[in-house]
């Protein structure tokens, strides 16, 4: 669609390119309507929910990846990195959520209008990577005996998980060493899986 729109530009008589671009000349922005209200500092974007939630206005669930056309405006600084704030209507009542940045926790954090869907869990069972906490860095660079006993323990760590990153890596290369042949064998199953719904489902219309 954006490509469709820069190719087919009207141009009319009375412009020529000592009058700027066409955008200029007619007084438009090249982001058009998303940048509506940009002398407020606000540009329309698409965004898409970090988790799910409970919308407070109506009392539904909105599932994590859910769309939505959201008013992005800067609202404070971590340090050198911006907070951004996103601002939209729940697709079921229209009410407002807003959501920011959190750079000091790599995270979102809902402001106003919704509440977090609780998912507790050990991110260790699951295997998860844990990023360091602003505490432990700290004492990692302050401390050098606990930056050694720190260090230790990462390459017990690194020993620990070599094995099952070895194994997954071999997998890896046996499945898709020839990824020509790989792809002849799915295609082939699935010639033999539709060629048997299509036996099926002509048994069935030859019994009616």
């Amino acid at each position: 669609m954006a490509d469709r729109r820069a190719t087919n530009k009207y141009y009319p008589p009375d412009w020529d390119p000592s009058k700027g671009s066409i955008n200029t000349f007619v007084g438009q922005h090249p982001l058009r309507d998303r940048a509506r209200k940009l002398d407020q500092g606000i540009l329309i974007i698409r965004f898409e929910l970090p988790f799910n939630i409970w919308c407070l206005h109506c009392n539904n669930h909105v599932g994590m990846g859910v769309r939505y056309n959201a008013e992005k405006k800067k609202v404070g600084m971590y340090y050198s990195t911006p907070i951004f704030s996103f601002r939209m209507k729940c697709h079921l009542c229209s009410g407002r959520i807003e959501i920011h940045t959190d750079p000091e926790n790599t995270e979102y954090k809902i402001i106003s209008g919704a509440r977090r869907r609780e998912e507790s869990y050990d991110p260790e069972d699951i295997g998860l990577i844990t990023l360091q906490d602003k505490e432990t860095t700290e004492k990692i660079v302050n401390d050098s005996f606990y930056k050694l006993e720190h260090g230790v323990i990462d390459k017990d760590k690194a020993v620990a998980v070599a094995p099952r990153i070895v194994s997954l890596q071999d997998l890896s290369d046996q499945h898709w060493k020839d990824p020509y042949t790989a792809s002849q064998k799915v295609r082939k199953r699935f010639r033999v899986s539709l060629a048997i719904d299509f036996l099926d489902i002509l048994d069935t219309w030859q019994c009616i």
